[in-house]
C-alpha cells in the first residue's frame, strides 16, 4: 500500500475522526480493491487495528458498544472514500458485534479481544450440521461472504439434522437453528463475487465441507437473548441490520454528488463554450441529489433516534417505530439511489467508463437495495403497521 501514516489507536480518538482519517488510503486502494475484487489486507488490518470494526460490539468482548448515529456517521464517511470499503466495515461490525453477544463474556473476550479481528458471516441457514458427542458436523455453502479474505472467522448459520438429512426441530415445531464459528483457514473461498457493483468487497461464497466445529463454537442467535442487555443490544435485531446499510448508500450518495460537482464545474460539453455546471439540467440533479439525500438522512437519524431514546430509557420499541426505522432506511436507500442516478444522467457520456469515480458510484450503489434488509418489499408491510394492523412479516 502506499505510503502513508496509519489514523492513531482507537482509544486515542473518537470513531469518526479515525474513519475521516482512513479517507486518503481508501481512496488509493479503491482501484486496487475494484481490479482484485477484495480489499488489500493491510488496509483492511489497520481499519480493524484502529477500532472500527469494534464500534457494535459489546464492552465485554474489548467493543464500544457506539450509539447507532456513532455506527452510521462513521460507516458513511468510509463508504464516501470507498463504497466497497464501507460496505466490508460495515459488515465487519454487525457480524462481530452479532456474535461476541452470542458467546458467553469470557469466551467472547478470547476469541474477539485482540483489536485487528475480523469477522466475515451469514445468518443465512445454508448449512446443515449433525449432531456428535461434543459438537456438530458442518457442511455448507454460503453466499456473499463479504470480507472473507480478509477475515480470522467464518460464522455460519446452519440448520440441525439427523443423520439421514432430516430436520431436528423443536418443540415448536421449528427447525432448530445453530450458529457455527469456524477458522478462516478451515473454510474454502470459491471465487464467485463477479459483481456489477461493490466489486471490491470480495463478496465470495464460502463453502465448509465435514468439518467438527466443539460446543464453545456453536452460538443460537435463534434460541437465547445476547448475553449483554446494554441498550445497543435492545434494538430490534432487523432495525440494526437496517440502518447501517442505510449508511453504505448514504455515503455513496455523497461520493456521487462531490463527483458530480468537480466534473461539472471543469467539463465544457460538446457545442458549447459554457462548463456543465452552467447548465440547468446540471443545476437541477445537483438540486434534486441534495434533496433527495438530505430527506431521507433526515428521516433515518429521526427514526433511529426514537428507537435509541426508548431502549436506553427501558422502553419497549412499538412496532411502529420499528415500521417508521424500516420505511426510513428502505425508502432512504431507494432516495440515495434516485439521487445517484440523476447526477449520472446529467454528466453525459464521461460517467459511463469504468475508471469514472461517479460511475463506480452508481454501480455501487444499486448493490444496497439488493439486500433484504433495506429491500423495498417492505414498504408495503410497514404501511400494515402504520394502520395499526398486526404485522404479517418478522421483520417489523
Amino acid at each position: 500500500m502506499g505510503e502513508h501514516k496509519p489514523p492513531p489507536n482507537g482509544n486515542d480518538q473518537q470513531p469518526l475522526a479515525i474513519a475521516h482519517a482512513f479517507g486518503s488510503a481508501i481512496r488509493e486502494q479503491a482501484n486496487k480493491a475494484e481490479q482484485d475484487r477484495q480489499l488489500p489486507d493491510q488496509l483492511a488490518r489497520e481499519m480493524a487495528r484502529s477500532g472500527l470494526h469494534k464500534l457494535a460490539s459489546p464492552s465485554y468482548a474489548n467493543g464500544r458498544e457506539s450509539d447507532p448515529l456513532t455506527q452510521i456517521k462513521v460507516i458513511e464517511a468510509v463508504a464516501e472514500a470507498d463504497g466497497s470499503t464501507g460496505w466490508n466495515l460495515m459488515i465487519g461490525m454487525e457480524v462481530q458485534g452479532f456474535a461476541a453477544a452470542a458467546f458467553q463474556p469470557e469466551q467472547a473476550l478470547a476469541l474477539f479481544g485482540d483489536p485487528d479481528i475480523i469477522l466475515c458471516g451469514a445468518l443465512n441457514p445454508q448449512g446443515r450440521a449433525t449432531l456428535e458427542d461434543g459438537g456438530l458436523r458442518v457442511n455448507g455453502c454460503w453466499p456473499m461472504a463479504s470480507g472473507c479474505h480478509n477475515s480470522d472467522y467464518f460464522w455460519g448459520q446452519c440448520i440441525v439434522v439427523d443423520s439421514d438429512g432430516k430436520f431436528l426441530r423443536a418443540e415448536s415445531g421449528q427447525v432448530q437453528l445453530r450458529e457455527a464459528l469456524v477458522n478462516i483457514g478451515d473454510v474454502e473461498v470459491l471465487d464467485t463475487w463477479r459483481s456489477s457493483g461493490i466489486c471490491g468487497s470480495g463478496s465470495h461464497d464460502v463453502q465448509i465441507t465435514d468439518l467438527f466445529v466443539p460446543t464453545d463454537r456453536i452460538t443460537k442467535v435463534t434460541e437465547q437473548k445476547p448475553y449483554t442487555s446494554t441498550s445497543l443490544f435492545r434494538i430490534p435485531l432487523y432495525s440494526r441490520l437496517a440502518y447501517n446499510k442505510f449508511a453504505v448508500a448514504s455515503g455513496i450518495a455523497r461520493a456521487a454528488i462531490s463527483h458530480f460537482k468537480t466534473l461539472a464545474c471543469e467539463k465544457k460539453p460538446r457545442s458549447t463554450t459554457a462548463l456543465l455546471c452552467e447548465r440547468p439540467d446540471a443545476q437541477r440533479a445537483i438540486a434534486e441529489a441534495e434533496t433527495y439525500l438530505r430527506s431521507a438522512r433526515a428521516f433515518v437519524f429521526e427514526s433511529v433516534s426514537e428507537v435509541w431514546a426508548a431502549v436506553t430509557e427501558g422502553r419497549h420499541v412499538e412496532s411502529e417505530s420499528r415500521a417508521l426505522l424500516q420505511l426510513a432506511c428502505s425508502g432512504g436507500v431507494q432516495s440515495a439511489c434516485k439521487a445517484v442516478d440523476g447526477l449520472y444522467a446529467a454528466a453525459g457520456v464521461n460517467a459511463v467508463y469504468n475508471h469514472s469515480l461517479l460511475g463506480r458510484c452508481r454501480r455501487d450503489i444499486h448493490v444496497v437495495p439488493q439486500h433484504i434488509t433495506v429491500s423495498p418489499q417492505w414498504t408495503e408491510a410497514a404501511g400494515r403497521v402504520l394502520f395499526g394492523l398486526a404485522s404479517e412479516v418478522p421483520i417489523l
